[in-house]
């Protein structure tokens, strides 16, 4: 990357959402330009919730930040990346990628094959044992994130983890200190313990984090998350212990006790992992701490941390080797300069050649971006095609002009001429079908995937509506499709088709025949058509026949006369409650469904009433239309 541009930090946290913009100095440092916040809230730490509050968040923030830079390096969140520290015994250099490969099989909790990984050796015991940092994440979080990050017009480059982010950070602004230093990083959903001492590194997370405290207090004073987030920002506080007048206000009370016992079992945490720093890696003792991220912030953390570990205690400022340009909001800054440690990390991989270098990004993502760059030389060699074709028909204008003009005295030439014409025609008839099989067989590529589409989506919303009424009604919520019907939107005139019926439990999620004819999942007409009506049927009726399931309720291809399908009916069926409840069910996943981005708001709806078989059964179901945004090319 060219010093001259201008490049983002951007970390991917569990309780927010920080970026920062940077450029080089000519002295080969790192110069802030602007930088945001965005909280996320508890949907910040929820996986089904998650994506969905990226989404939102990454483009607000961009625009609200007035961020330049379309370039940089990302972070993920801590409690969704692996890491661990191994010794390996002394071997041959060679062998080395070897044995590491052997070490992640059998420590990352999740199949290498689904799973971004890296490694570093950090350097070498006294036995001669290698010392490495081994991290990895699920592939599919960073696909999403990258996904995220690309919508909002973003390229990434690495992909970070928190404990080497923060490593570099602190290597880069406190290089000058003596002794063994402790860095607490306390986030939202976990906690990163990293000792350095001289050229020693070890690092640890831990699972608690600052929303354990909002969720317990929440709990004890009966107050949603958000609201009692609000109140532990605004009037929350560390509990000093021992004989201090309790404050009048009782939530305050109540938050000031909860932060306290949250903590007492962070501290827990920090003391074994120093006891473990000393006895297994052969570290010293900490003579200092260091806090940093968003539950760093909270009033008397610094004092308690003092209280229990004996030792000095200071905010990380990730910023205090780095240059603050004069259009950024100093005051601003100070506010959440300590939750910065992971972005200032990430600028620094653009700098210099920094102590941890990682890379997490899966090899999906890294074949996308290659076929991203080589997009302007497509872009080129299309036009070179185009001016090949511009070519040949402007030499074929010019022959013509030239056989009008010299057709009395190269009259014997004519014939030879024409037959070159024809045979040019001919080519350029072949390159047009070509390319009109190209653009069609592109749609079919991208319709091929959309019905995995719709069925994740829908899988997605029921998840969430269950969490929310879970939480709303406070007992165990359970809703499922029972049928799963396609809709033809017109019928030829003169044609009837087969009444629509419920599916059964082992065929309500087959394709349409159309759609399986289309893509080859069943054998084509008798005479090859794309949706011959009795071939088609009849694979059909073969299939259902041999697996003992239902046939397909959706229309034969020989009696539509569209080629698209734009509404879905949908049964589902739900565990009964009670009557007020259910309808709170019904209507709470009709407003889930309506703000999907695949479905149209307008005509997605219930379609019915609610309908029990029995008046005591456990179960009822409820029917909803479901109209698609983009309707599926048949």
């Amino acid at each position: 990357m060219l010093k001259s541009k201008t490049f983002l930090g951007v970390d991917f946290g569990a309780g927010s959402l920080k970026i920062a913009e940077f450029a080089v100095t000519p002295q080969n440092g790192l110069r802030l330009l602007r930088f945001g916040v965005k909280p996320l809230g508890l949907a910040g730490s929820q996986d089904a919730a998650r994506e969905s509050a990226l989404k939102k968040a990454l483009p607000e923030l961009l625009a609200e930040g007035g961020f330049l830079a379309k370039e940089g390096n990302l972070c993920a969140p801590g409690f969704q990346v692996f890491s661990k520290f191994v010794k390996l015994p002394p071997v041959d250099t060679s062998k080395v990628t070897q044995i590491i490969q052997y070490e992640a099989q059998q420590n990352v909790p999740f199949p290498l094959a689904e799973t971004a990984w890296d490694y570093q050796i950090l350097g070498s015991a006294p036995s001669g044992e290698l010392e490495v940092l081994l991290v990895a994440i699920k592939s599919d979080v960073v696909e999403k994130l990258f996904t995220i990050g690309e919508a909002g017009g973003l390229k990434m480059s690495v992909v970070d983890s928190t404990v080497g982010a923060l490593a570099n950070a602190f290597r880069y602004n406190y290089a000058d200190q003596e002794g063994c230093s402790l860095l607490l990083d306390i986030g939202a959903k976990t906690s990163n313990v990293l000792i350095f001492e001289a050229n020693k590194y070890y690092a640890r997370s831990v699972n608690v984090g600052a929303n354990a405290i909002t969720q317990e207090f929440a709990a004890e004073v009966k107050l949603r998350f958000d609201d009692a987030e609000k109140f532990k920002v605004s009037d929350g506080f560390v509990s000093l212990g021992g004989a201090y007048e309790e404050p009048d206000d009782p939530k305050q009370a109540a938050v000031s006790k909860v932060a306290r016992n949250v903590l007492t079992r962070l501290h827990l945490q920090v003391t074994q992992t120093i006891q473990f720093y000393r006895t297994q890696q052969g570290g010293s003792a900490p003579v200092r701490v260091f806090l940093c991220g968003g539950g760093s912030i909270m009033p008397y953390a610094s004092q308690f941390f003092q209280e229990k570990l004996n030792l000095p205690v200071d905010f990380l400022n990730p910023f205090r080797n780095v240059e603050i340009d004069p259009g950024v909001d100093v005051a601003g800054l100070e506010k959440y300069a300590q939750c910065f440690g992971e972005v200032v990390g990430l600028g620094l991989r653009n700098v210099a050649q920094c102590p941890v270098e990682l890379n997490l990004i899966p090899k999906a993502s890294l074949s996308r971006q290659q076929f991203n760059s080589k997009k302007p030389y497509l872009i080129a060699a299309a036009f070179v095609l185009a001016a090949g074709v511009f070519a040949v028909g402007w030499f074929n204008t010019k022959v013509a002009d030239a056989r009008r003009d010299g057709l009395a005295k190269v009259a014997a030439q004519a014939e030879p001429l024409e037959q070159k014409k024809t045979k040019l025609e001919a080519e350029e008839g072949k390159l047009k079908k070509a390319a009109e099989e190209a653009v069609l067989l592109g749609n079919w590529l991208q319709e091929r995937t959309y019905w995995a589409d719709i069925f994740t989506e829908v899988r997605r919303v029921l998840k969430q509506t269950e969490d929310l009424q879970r939480q709303a009604l406070g007992v165990p919520v359970g809703v499922w499709v029972d049928t799963f019907l396609s809709t033809e939107p017109s019928v030829a005139a003169g044609q009837s088709t087969e009444e629509e019926k419920p599916m059964s439990a082992m065929d309500r999620y087959r394709m349409d025949p159309i759609l399986a004819r289309r893509y080859g999942l069943l054998p084509k007409g008798p005479a090859g058509g794309e949706g011959g009506a009795e071939g088609g049927a009849a694979a059909a009726d073969a299939g259902a026949g041999a697996t003992g399931e239902a046939k397909s309720t959706t229309p034969k291809a020989a009696a539509v006369n569209t080629n698209e399908l734009a509404t879905i009916k949908v049964t589902f069926r739900a565990v009964s409650i009670n009557e007020s409840a259910n309808n709170q069910l019904i209507y709470a996943l009709e407003r889930e469904l309506k703000a999907s981005p695949l479905f149209d708001p307008k005509d997605t709806q219930v379609s019915g009433s609610m309908e029990k078989a029995e008046a005591n059964a456990p179960t009822f179901s409820f029917p909803l239309s479901l109209k698609l945004k983009r309707p599926i090319k048949l």
